[in-house]
């Protein structure tokens, strides 16, 4: 059996870092929304199953071969070089005991051990609790990475349905969001993959009626060459309580976000990257109505009337 999807990003309305956590992490709140535009493609095949994927994949960036010295990669670990990239655009790992098999290809270049990816941690940490049987993930990465827009966690959530399906566990969403968290702060919310608002670290979830899709449109600016460490946002962030609490900015109409539904990394991120400031001025000089920085950044995005 194979199964193949389109883990989609997500966009934040309002971020307000609360304060910091005596685990290390922060309380935020934040409404998590699903954006559509913007995806990869994952493909898990349980046993032997023929691959819908892995020819294309193959044709597009190279057969995974042992990686060439000068970019050396963790054991196990296969991938090739290219003149674009000093990071290999497909790699591909084995675990040690034979039972997950990882292939993950990227335009830029993909620059970290596939078997430490959150869809391999998605596979082992089902695993600690049922008997899952080998399988094999295809992942080709088109949502960009270090944007503030989760596609890693989106691919997480999205493989741990995948699996629970193909694998017939009979998890409900509430148990799939319980092993989510576990990946990631924002794992859960793709589970759900509605507008949510999110509390705590950004697993406590609750619905929210997000009614702007018939007067207004969301579009989502990745800018070329600027990857921002969520580490080092969070390292410049001054935790405090809103102005305005975030439910109380978005039941605002959404001409009147402005100044209001606030994201708190902007302020040290845009330090860091003036380029992201001037960016978003021209999203509302191009007459959009909202315009936000998504997550930690670097992504933007603009709402405008239809």
């Amino acid at each position: 059996m194979n199964m193949i999807t389109n883990p989609n990003v997500k966009i934040n309305l309002g971020l307000n870092v609360l304060r910091k956590r005596e685990d290390g992490f922060h309380d935020l709140e934040t409404l998590f929304v699903p954006y559509f535009g913007i995806s990869d493609t994952l493909e898990i095949i349980v046993g032997d199953d023929f691959s819908r994927t892995s020819a294309s994949l193959f044709a597009r960036y190279g057969d995974a071969v042992p990686a060439s010295q000068g970019s050396p990669k963790p054991e196990g670990v296969f991938g090739i070089e290219t003149e674009e990239s000093v990071a290999p655009k497909i790699v591909q790992g084995i675990s040690e005991d034979g039972k997950l098999m990882i292939t993950i290809a990227r335009k830029e270049g993909v620059d970290w051990d596939p078997l430490k990816d959150l869809t391999a941690k998605a596979y082992h940490i089902l695993a600690e609790d049922f008997q899952l049987p080998p399988v094999k993930i295809f992942l080709e990465k088109t949502s960009p990475v270090g944007a503030g827009l989760g596609g890693g966690s989106a691919d997480a959530a999205f493989a741990l349905k995948m699996l629970n399906e193909l694998c017939s566990l009979g998890l409900t969403e509430d148990q799939l969001a319980s092993y989510a968290a576990r990946l990631g702060s924002d794992c859960a919310f793709f589970i759900y993959n509605r507008p949510m608002i999110g509390e705590g670290r950004g697993e406590i979830l609750s619905p929210y009626d997000l009614q702007i899709e018939d007067a207004y449109e969301i579009q989502v600016i990745t800018p070329a060459g600027i990857a921002v460490s969520t580490k080092d946002a969070y390292g410049g962030i001054r935790p405090h309580l809103p102005e305005v609490p975030l439910r109380e900015a978005l039941s605002k109409p959404v001409g009147e976000w402005d100044g209001v539904l606030v994201n708190d990394f902007e302020e040290t991120v845009f330090a860091k990257f003036p380029e992201l400031a001037a960016i978003k001025r021209s999203l509302y000089d191009s007459g959009a109505v909202y315009a936000s920085m998504s997550g930690s950044g670097s992504a933007l995005f603009a709402i405008y009337e239809k």
